[in-house]
């Protein structure tokens, strides 16, 4: 199938998933080529998501993204973020006070606001990143005194040894903590996006409560680690 049939296809499920809430998709579009991304954009996915800064950084000069706002959802490294802040519509992997100051920053020379996803460790998982649960209100309430962010919602992704059932239980605790941030009402956050589920579980996200699912191989097919992004078929 091609990308474009692919798109239409996890549209269909989305629809069915989320019974007549709206679901943004964002193509995650790691290790893909350029023209592969521009395929996404054409065949309509709200937004496209990276991984890489670097490939983020050579994609947008090929003016892949052209079309459809840039998410950045990989991991954030301190260093790497002059290259994101002005450049992705939104940066789904906060998961400091300290990022989120040094965002601000940046944010305040190109005289901008950021926005920003809080990223959530659910699973509580040693080797990935995100905050803690019980550390998420204290962040969220350390960026209502920053200026030039705006924390926009919360970003997870379960832990990928979970059963389904699993699964779907840190799904409908990522909705609780969604509801309840939301309801503190700081200043600089929306609370407008909950995003969760990729390529194998976007349809259970959906129905505990994502309205952003982050779909990768659905859309672009198994990825080829053997290849650069830039020559992937």
């Amino acid at each position: 199938m091609s990308i474009a049939e692919n798109v239409a296809e996890v549209r269909a499920r989305i629809e069915a998933a989320a019974k007549g809430r709206r679901v943004l998709l964002v193509a995650a579009s790691k290790m893909n080529g350029a023209d592969r991304v521009r395929e996404a954009v054409a065949a309509g996915v709200d937004a496209c998501g990276e991984n890489r800064v670097q490939e983020l950084v050579e994609k947008n000069a090929a003016h892949a993204y052209d079309g459809a706002p840039l998410h950045f959802i990989g991991h954030l490294q301190k260093n790497k973020i002059k290259y994101l802040v002005g450049v992705a519509d939104l940066i789904e992997s906060v998961d400091s006070p300290g990022l989120l100051t040094l965002i601000d920053r940046r944010a305040e020379k190109l005289g901008l606001v950021q926005d920003v996803l809080l990223e959530v460790n659910i699973g509580r998982e040693e080797a990935k990143s995100g905050l803690l649960r019980e550390d998420v209100d204290a962040c969220a309430a350390f960026a209502a005194s920053l200026a030039h962010v705006r924390v926009r919602g919360l970003m997870a992704i379960p832990p990928a040894a979970a059963s389904e059932a699993e699964t779907r239980a840190y799904f409908a605790s990522m909705r609780e903590l969604f509801v309840d941030i939301a309801a503190k009402k700081y200043d600089n956050t929306s609370m407008d996006f909950l995003s969760m589920g990729m390529s194998g579980d976007f349809e259970a996200a959906i129905e505990e409560g994502a309205n952003m699912v982050r779909v990768g191989s659905a859309i672009f097919g198994a990825r080829d680690y053997s290849r650069p992004a830039g020559r992937q078929a």
